[in-house]
């Protein structure tokens, strides 16, 4: 089967990997040189922990299915370190002990530590915290080199096409398969369409599937120059136990009543998440905005925040920062659903919306998509 598939993102391009693991031919559209949206604006974190009860099998699986890919391609630069969320608070630790104690904490690869195993785990971890929410099961992967990577291995089957500042300006379904039209002019037949838009809801998607039912959600992010030493997990802080809904309970829903929010971090819906790339620097992130028309510019006080936060956990000074960035990604309004996917025509679906999730389920919902197509 000949597979046209629209978008170069994560979602895009595991589908993509998906189909040549299958057997078929694929032929990659994607509208810039190269994919510039969230897929490479994160932190390539495959996070398994505070995953719904409705999320845990498919982020389960994608971690499989990311260790697999790692095997086939190195370049991902997929490494399975774990994660370390760190509480600062009385109320953060009773909501990790509440997670602790439930009976799905093994299969989430959960341990709880006390500040001492901390630092056996993450010796850069010298900084104040009563403690940790350790998720053996958290991975990372190189989100700024992994699309090339998985591209390069793909065109070495013969069986796979990329399109680069290519947009896909009509697809029509006719007797014979699907036919697509370029904007330059060139012309595509395929026996099956996914367009996979990422948050560009508008043109292509939108007359192919009318007004999708996803939201927009902008977030900022930083890197710094190399740590010079290694951060062994990914960490969080006790503020991102706020915004997954693993953690939802009675002890979070306390600490949501006895301890609001720093005010630059309730006002940027913060929480703190790091990871250590493999050139050594820091990616620290991150902010939610969700009304739209979202502003051009950055703003420094979630920054400044950020940077506090880590040097308390790190206890010692942070190296320079050396880029900031925003984002912008789809999140599928129903939360029963990992993404919105859906048939707009005859052989032609649109996948959408991991809602932030896309390098943690990108894999899983790939193969999900193929099993229900029947490829």
């Amino acid at each position: 089967m000949r597979i046209l598939i629209v978008g170069g993102g994560i979602l895009g391009t595991a589908h993509a990997d998906e189909a040549i693991r299958r057997g078929h031919e694929v032929i990659h559209l994607e509208r810039e040189p190269e994919a510039r949206g969230a897929t490479v604006r994160n932190f390539g974190l495959v996070w398994v922990s505070g995953r719904a009860p409705n999320e845990l099998e498919a982020a389960l699986r994608s971690r499989e299915l990311w260790a697999d890919l790692a095997a086939r391609v190195p370049g991902v630069g997929y490494r399975p370190a774990g994660s370390i969320t760190l509480m600062r608070t009385q109320e953060e630790v009773a909501v990790a002990q509440e997670v602790f104690g439930r009976p799905d904490a093994d299969t989430r690869g959960f341990a709880l530590l006390d500040p001492d195993a901390v630092r056996a785990v993450n010796p850069a971890l010298r900084g104040k915290f009563l403690g940790g929410l350790h998720c053996t099961l958290d991975a990372a992967v190189e989100s700024r080199q992994a699309l090339p990577a998985i591209r390069s291995y793909l065109d070495a089957t013969g069986r796979y096409t990329f399109h680069p500042a290519t947009e896909a300006r009509e697809i029509t379904t006719t007797s014979a398969g699907v036919h697509i039209r370029d904007d330059h002019g060139r012309n595509f037949e395929a026996d099956l369409v996914i367009v996979c838009p990422g948050a560009t809801l508008g043109g292509l998607a939108r007359d192919l599937a009318g007004d999708l039912p996803l939201r927009r959600v902008r977030l900022q992010m930083m890197q710094t120059a190399p740590l010079g030493e290694k951060l062994t997990t990914a960490i969080a802080d006790g503020d991102s136990f706020r915004y997954y809904p693993g953690f939802a309970g009675s002890a979070l829903d306390h600490l949501r009543t006895v301890q609001p929010q720093e005010p630059t971090a309730e006002e940027h819906r913060m929480q703190l998440l790091c990871v250590q790339r493999l050139h050594g620097g820091l990616t620290i992130g991150d902010t939610h905005e969700y009304e739209e028309p979202f502003d051009f510019d950055v703003d420094e006080a979630p920054y400044r925040h950020l940077f506090g936060v880590v040097e308390t956990l790190l206890g010692r000074a942070l190296p320079p920062i050396v880029k900031r960035w925003a984002g912008v990604y789809s999140q599928c309004l129903d939360p029963s659903q990992l993404v919105h996917r859906a048939q707009a025509a005859d052989n032609v679906w649109v996948v959408a919306g991991p809602g932030g999730r896309g390098m943690t389920l990108g894999p899983a919902l790939a193969e999900q998509t193929a099993d229900q197509l029947g490829l």
